[in-house]
C-alpha cells in the first residue's frame, strides 16, 4: 500500500514559489528555505502531504503530465483568492457533474480547483 507523502515542484526560485503555495494552502514555509530548496510541512507528520520546491535550471516548457486537484465549497471565491496571490486562470470546465477551473501558479505549473456543479 502506498500513500502520498510529498508533492514535489521543480522551479526557478524555491523561496518565491513556496511563498505562493504557503499562502494558497494556508500552511507556513518551513525554516531554512532558500532559492534552491524550500518545503511546507516536511517536519510535521500530518494527513496532508508535505510540499517540496526544488530549483532546476530549465524553465517549464510544456503542459504538466500530472497535476494537483483541489476541492472547495466556494470555487469562485477560492479562484479569485488564488489569482490575487499570483495564479493565472487557464480555463473553466463543467462536465460529469463537476465544475472546475484550471489555474497555473506563478511559474506556470497547472492545478485545478473544483466543486460540484449547481443543480
Amino acid at each position: 500500500m502506498i500513500a502520498l507523502q510529498h508533492v514535489t515542484v521543480d522551479c526557478r526560485d524555491a523561496t518565491a514559489l513556496a511563498a505562493f503555495w504557503s499562502a494558497a494552502l494556508d500552511r507556513p514555509v518551513d525554516d531554512g528555505a532558500s532559492e534552491h530548496f524550500a518545503s511546507i510541512g516536511i517536519r510535521f507528520r500530518s494527513r496532508q502531504p508535505a510540499w517540496l520546491f526544488i530549483h532546476v535550471p530549465e524553465a517549464k516548457t510544456a503542459k504538466n503530465r500530472m497535476h494537483v486537484d483541489f476541492g472547495t465549497a466556494d470555487r469562485s471565491t477560492e479562484v479569485e483568492r488564488l489569482v490575487a496571490l499570483g495564479a493565472s486562470t487557464h480555463g473553466e470546465h463543467d462536465e460529469f457533474g463537476v465544475r472546475w477551473t484550471v489555474l497555473a501558479d506563478p511559474e506556470g505549473n497547472e492545478f485545478c480547483v473544483g466543486g460540484a456543479s449547481p443543480s
